[in-house]
């Protein structure tokens, strides 16, 4: 399993099919809501790197938060506080360098 393929199926369990968990290579991690946003939030591991799946605020004022208003399902990727990528409506987008995308998570 790739790490697109990781956060595709992260977006797919809780954005389109609403799960209340998400499986990932055999291991369950709750689905849950910021407090303050009431924003669906999970945490998990993927080749031994914790990550956390975030939806996208659509009151903010970026281009993800445009494509959420208009009614896109997105979702923002982290790994240590530091966002590595966002799924919408299913297409994967990793930001860094392509490098350091075929080599796992950072």
């Amino acid at each position: 399993m790739t790490l697109e393929d990781a956060l595709r199926g992260v977006w797919r369990q809780a954005m389109a099919e609403g799960a209340t968990e998400v499986e990932l290579e055999g291991r369950r991690f709750p689905v849950r809501r910021t407090h303050t946003a009431n924003l669906l939030q999970v945490d998990f591991v993927f080749r031994g790197e914790s990550l956390r799946g975030l939806e996208q605020n659509p009151r903010t004022g970026s281009r993800w938060a445009a494509l959420a208003r208009s009614g896109a399902k997105v979702m923002q990727f982290l790994s240590s506080g530091r966002y590595i990528g966002a799924v919408v409506d299913e297409k994967v987008t990793l930001y860094g360098k392509p490098s350091a995308r075929r080599s796992g998570v950072k």
